[in-house]
C-alpha cells in the first residue's frame, strides 16, 4: 500500500478496536477512536488520538457534535465496531458522507442485522436453515405456542446491546420451565426490551462456524474467510474464548446464500451451528462489523482492515489469502473456566483438554508486551466487577 491518505476513526468496541488500530498504525495510519468504557482501544498507545465518551452521556449524542465540529477528523475512514455506533452511522449516513469515508452500504438492511428476528426472518426467505422462533410481543403470546414449543429454549433479546446493557448477559437459557420462560419474557418486557423465543439448536459450542466478507458497491464479493469455535464462556450462551482459523466450504457457501440474496454491500460477519439433528448449517446471528475475533482473522492472512481501508481511499488492496496453518485465538484464563465446567459435565476429559490446548499456534485477543495497557485496563475492570458482585452478596 502507498502513503496512507486518510485517517482513521473507530467507534466503540471491544477487542476488535485494539487490533484495528495496532494493524493500521503499524502502516502509518493515523488512527483516532471513541467511545464508552469498555472501548479498550482508547487504552492503547496505537491510538493518536482520544474522544471518550463522558459518563452519563449518550454515546450517540456525543459522537454527532464530535463529527459535526472537529475538523481535524474530517476526511478519516470511520469504522463503527459495536452495535450503538453501527446505529449511528446509519441515522445519520446522509451527513457523514458528506465528511468523511464511509462504506457503501443501505442503512436498512445493516440495520435489519442488528434486529435478530429481522436476520432470521431475512435469511428464512432466502431459503437459508434457521432455528425454530417466535416472536413475543406479551405473555399471552407464549401461552398461545405452548405445544408447539421444544426446550431447552431461550428468551432472545431483539437487539443485544440493549438486553446486555440491563442483564449483563445475552439472553435467558430457559431449559425446560414454561413459567420460567414466562417470568423470563415478562422480566425483559418490564424494562422495555423486545424479545423472542428462539429453539436452541442443541450439541456442543465447536459446531458453531462463522463467514467473514466484503461485497463492493458493484455486488462483488471480495475475499471469503472462515473460523470455528472450540469452547466459549458461559457454555451454550457466552463469547469464544478459544477459536481457531480453518476455511469451511459449507460455512463460506451458506454465508453467501446469505448475503447475496439481498442487495448487502460492505464489510458481512455471519454465524451458524450445525445442528446435529438434521446435518445443517443454521443462522444464530450477523455482525456487520470486524468481530471480536479480529485479531485472529489477520493473524491467518486475512488482512482485511488494511483491504477495506485500501479499498475506500483508492489505493492498491493487498493480496490476501486463508492460512492453512493452525492458529487459534485463545483466552486463557475464560477457556479455563469452559474447560472446568464441561469436566464437571462429563463432556471434556483431562487428557481431551490437553490435547486441545496443546495443538497449533496461540495469539491472545489483547495481550502485547508492546502495548499491556488495554489487556490490564480489561483486567481491572473485571477484577472490579467481581469484587462488586461479591460485596453486593455478602450484604444481601
Amino acid at each position: 500500500m502507498t502513503v496512507p491518505k486518510a485517517g482513521v476513526l473507530l467507534l466503540g468496541g471491544g477487542e476488535n478496536g485494539v487490533s484495528v488500530a495496532r494493524n493500521l498504525s503499524a502502516l502509518g495510519i493515523h488512527v483516532a477512536a471513541s467511545g464508552e468504557h469498555g472501548a479498550w482501544v482508547l487504552n492503547s498507545r496505537y491510538c493518536a488520538k482520544r474522544y471518550p465518551v463522558p459518563k452519563g452521556v449518550e454515546s450517540e449524542s456525543f459522537w454527532k457534535d464530535l463529527l459535526q465540529s472537529n475538523s481535524e477528523l474530517e476526511g478519516s475512514v470511520i469504522f463503527p465496531l459495536c452495535d450503538d455506533s453501527i446505529g449511528f452511522v446509519c441515522r445519520n449516513k446522509d451527513w457523514l458522507e458528506q465528511r468523511y469515508l464511509l462504506e457503501d452500504f443501505d442503512p436498512k438492511l445493516r440495520l435489519a442485522m442488528l434486529d435478530k428476528k429481522e436476520t432470521l426472518e431475512i435469511a428464512r426467505a432466502a431459503g437459508v436453515p434457521t432455528p425454530n422462533f417466535w416472536t413475543i410481543n406479551t405473555v399471552e403470546d407464549l401461552d398461545a405456542i405452548r405445544d408447539k414449543i421444544t426446550f431447552p429454549v431461550m428468551v432472545k433479546p431483539i437487539h443485544s446491546h440493549l438486553f446486555t446493557r440491563v442483564f449483563g448477559c445475552k439472553l435467558f437459557i430457559i431449559k425446560s420451565d414454561f413459567k420460567e420462560a414466562r417470568d423470563k419474557i415478562a422480566l425483559a418486557q418490564s424494562h422495555g426490551l423486545n424479545v423472542m423465543l428462539v429453539e436452541m439448536i442443541p450439541g456442543p459450542d465447536s459446531l458453531l462456524s462463522s463467514y467473514y466478507t466484503y461485497i463492493d458497491q458493484h455486488g462483488e464479493t471480495l475475499f471469503d474467510y472462515t473460523k470455528c469455535v472450540i469452547r466459549r464462556y458461559p457454555i451454550n450462551r457466552g463469547g469464544s474464548c478459544y477459536h481457531k482459523s480453518v476455511f469451511l466450504p459449507e460455512t463460506a457457501e451458506m454465508g453467501r446464500k446469505f448475503f447475496g440474496s439481498m442487495p448487502w454491500h460492505g464489510t458481512a460477519n455471519i454465524e451458524f451451528k450445525r445442528d446435529e439433528r438434521d446435518g445443517q448449517l443454521k443462522v444464530i446471528e450477523c455482525n456487520p462489523r470486524f468481530t471480536g475475533g479480529h485479531v485472529l482473522v489477520t493473524a491467518s492472512g486475512m488482512k482485511i482492515d488494511e483491504f477495506i481501508y485500501a479499498h475506500l481511499t483508492g489505493q492498491k488492496k493487498p493480496e490476501m489469502f486463508q492460512s492453512s496453518e493452525d492458529i487459534r485465538l485463545w483466552n486463557p484464563l475464560r477457556d479455563t473456566f469452559a474447560s472446568i465446567e464441561l469436566y464437571r459435565r462429563g463432556e471434556l476429559s483431562l487428557r481431551e483438554w490437553f490435547a486441545s490446548v496443546r495443538a497449533g499456534r496461540k495469539i491472545y485477543p489483547m495481550w502485547s508486551v508492546k502495548d499491556p495497557r488495554p489487556e490490564l485496563a480489561r483486567l481491572r475492570y473485571v477484577s472490579g466487577r467481581v469484587i462488586s458482585r461479591k460485596l453486593s452478596r455478602s450484604d444481601g
